[in-house]
């Protein structure tokens, strides 16, 4: 399957550089504000320290490098911030996409890297699935914030995948349990940050349909055969009967989390 940009991906879409210069429209300051709030309320990110962005290429990872950006350009505080794509030996990304995306992180003024790694561990070959895949790519990506020094991860998911998530563990594995906001790995050696935890995924859609952020959507066969593509359609209709059924699962949870420092 050929990777392709539409043909009205430059044509027809806006610049991001209209964001960077403060000219945007007041949807797109409400979500940089909500990325900071979420920020703040789970105490993620401080003056003075290094995140590393784990960047997928998608609408996600992309939309919240720009947030962090602009949140240090007008803030009176700094912060380092790298971010690192993986891409899969069995499954690159077309090399044309590649300016586009180190343009976009160069003018956010992020430090940028994209790594090749195997996406099949040996021992688990045949009986691959997203789950591995996640994992793998996690397991990848905390090797390589440990090798750089960072002890902060941050990644692009939304309140979407957190309902999400939180369907799979109850209905699939019959615990209520979800991703939380931060996560601790290796006895708080390394935290997982999540600042777009409260922000709805079509927020992230429209943001990637009006501006020409250099989406690039790896292929992957099981891209629309996993669980969490088959419950998106069942939270919609949740949403339907009640248009805060994502906060409401939020909220259930009672997450309060803060890195202990």
């Amino acid at each position: 399957m050929k990777q392709t940009i539409p043909s009205e991906y430059d044509s027809q879409k806006l610049s991001y550089q209209n964001i960077l210069d403060g000219n945007m429209q007041p949807w797109v300051m409400r979500f940089i504000k909500a990325v900071g709030k979420g920020i703040n309320d789970f105490d993620m990110i401080r003056d003075g320290e290094s995140i590393l962005l784990g960047v997928s290429g998608g609408k996600d990872s992309l939309a919240l490098a720009l947030a962090l950006s602009l949140r240090r350009k007008w803030l009176p505080i700094n912060y380092k911030l790298s971010a690192v794509m993986i891409d899969w030996i069995e499954h690159p990304i077309d090399p044309d996409f590649r300016p586009r995306l180190e343009k976009y992180f160069k003018d956010l003024d992020i430090d940028f890297e994209i790594v090749q790694r195997t996406q099949f561990p040996t021992s688990e070959v045949n009986d691959f699935n997203c789950y591995l895949c996640s994992r793998n790519r996690r397991k990848i990506l905390f090797e390589i914030a440990h090798e750089k020094g960072f002890r902060q991860v941050a990644l692009g998911h939304h309140l979407d995948d957190l309902v999400e998530t939180s369907m799979m563990n109850l209905f699939f594995r019959g615990k209520f349990a979800t991703m939380n906001p931060i996560q601790e790995f290796f006895d708080g050696e390394l935290y997982v940050i999540r600042p777009m935890i409260e922000i709805h995924e079509h927020t992230l859609s429209r943001l990637s349909e009006l501006y020409d952020l250099p989406v690039i959507k790896p292929v992957c066969p099981y891209d629309q055969t996993n669980i969490r593509a088959n419950l998106k359609p069942v939270v919609k209709e949740l949403v339907h009967m009640d248009r805060f059924a994502r906060e409401h699962v939020f909220e259930a949870h009672n997450l309060d989390c803060k890195i202990k420092r």
